[in-house]
C-alpha cells in the first residue's frame, strides 16, 4: 500500500502547489491514501472549513495538524464533525477534535493516522511518547497500517520518536520545521522514518512567511505581524510503500518540486 504525505501546506502558495501537482502525482504514484499537514494552510495560521473541503475535493484523504491548530477560530465550528482531520493526540482530555483517525479509501482499504506534538520549544502538552504508547495498545490489536505525523521542533525529539516507534508502526514522518531533511530511511525493525517532510509553500519567504517581516523581527526584536508569502511555490512530500503482509515500510522516497521547474519529466 502506498501513502503520499504532503509537508506543511502554508497559505495560498501552498494550496496552489497542491492544486497544480496533485493530479500528476496521483497518476505517477497511484497512492492508496493521500495525507497532508494543513495547520498553516489558512494564511500560515490554522485552517478553515472551506480550505479543508478544497483539499478533500482534490483527493486528500486526511489532514493532520499541529501547534497552529487553533489559530483560526473557525475550527471550533467543524473539527468535532470532521472525521478526517487529526489534531495532536497529546492535547488534554476534553480538547475538541481527535488525535487518531481511521481513513478508508474507495477500495475499502484502511489506514490509521496518529498525530502527536513534541514538547521541546513547543507548548508543554502531555508526553507524546506515553500518549502514543497508550494509543498503540488499542490500535495494534485491530490495525496493521499505522502512520504517524510527529509535529515537533527539535530534531533530537523527532529522531527519538522514530526509534521509540520502530517496529510498532508503519511509518513516522516529522513535520513543523518546514525544511526537508534528507535522512529518509527504513529503520531496522521496519518503520519508515524522515525527520521532516518539509513545507509546501512560498520558496522565497522564510519558512513560507513573507521574509521582510521576519528579517525585521530578527534585526529589531520589535513586534511584527507575520503574513504568508504568496510568491512562487515549492512542494515537499514523501511517498511511503508499505508491505501488505507486515504493514511495515518497504521503501520511502522524498519528493521536491518547484514552480519554476517542469512539473515532471
Amino acid at each position: 500500500m502506498r501513502i503520499l504525505f504532503i509537508g506543511d501546506i502554508v497559505g495560498g502558495s501552498g494550496r496552489r502547489a497542491v492544486k497544480t501537482l496533485l493530479p500528476e502525482l496521483k497518476r505517477k504514484y497511484d497512492p492508496a491514501f493521500i495525507v497532508a499537514n494543513g495547520e498553516n494552510s489558512a494564511g500560515g495560521r490554522g485552517i478553515t472549513a472551506q480550505i479543508a473541503k478544497e483539499l478533500y475535493d482534490q483527493g486528500v484523504h486526511g489532514i493532520t495538524m499541529g501547534n497552529h491548530t487553533w489559530d483560526n477560530k473557525d475550527i471550533f465550528n467543524f473539527i468535532d464533525e470532521d472525521e478526517r482531520m487529526i489534531r495532536p493526540a497529546n492535547y488534554p482530555p476534553g480538547t475538541p477534535g481527535k488525535g487518531v483517525a481511521v481513513l478508508r479509501n474507495a477500495s475499502g482499504k484502511e489506514l490509521v493516522i496518529v498525530n502527536t506534538m513534541g514538547r521541546t520549544f513547543l507548548p508543554p502538552l502531555d508526553c507524546p511518547f506515553q500518549t502514543i504508547d497508550g494509543i498503540l495498545d488499542k490500535l495494534k490489536k485491530k490495525h496493521k497500517f499505522i502512520f504517524v505525523d510527529f509535529h515537533a521542533e527539535a530534531t533530537s525529539e523527532k529522531i527519538a520518536m522514530g526509534w521509540h516507534l520502530d517496529g510498532k508502526v508503519s511509518a513516522v514522518v516529522g513535520t513543523h520545521t518546514h525544511v526537508q531533511t534528507h535522512d529518509e530511511r527504513v529503520l531496522p525493525k521496519g518503520t519508515g522514518y524522515v525527520t521532516d517532510v518539509g513545507m509546501t509553500g512560498a520558496r522565497d519567504g522564510v519558512l513560507g512567511m513573507e521574509r521582510d517581516a521576519v528579517l525585521q523581527k530578527f534585526k529589531t526584536q520589535l513586534p511584527v505581524r507575520f503574513t504568508a508569502d504568496e510568491g512562487k511555490w515549492m512542494f515537499h512530500a514523501v511517498v511511503v510503500d508499505l508491505d501488505n503482509d507486515t504493514g511495515f515500510t518497504k521503501k520511502i522516497e522524498l519528493i521536491r518540486r518547484f514552480e519554476t521547474e517542469a512539473v515532471f519529466e
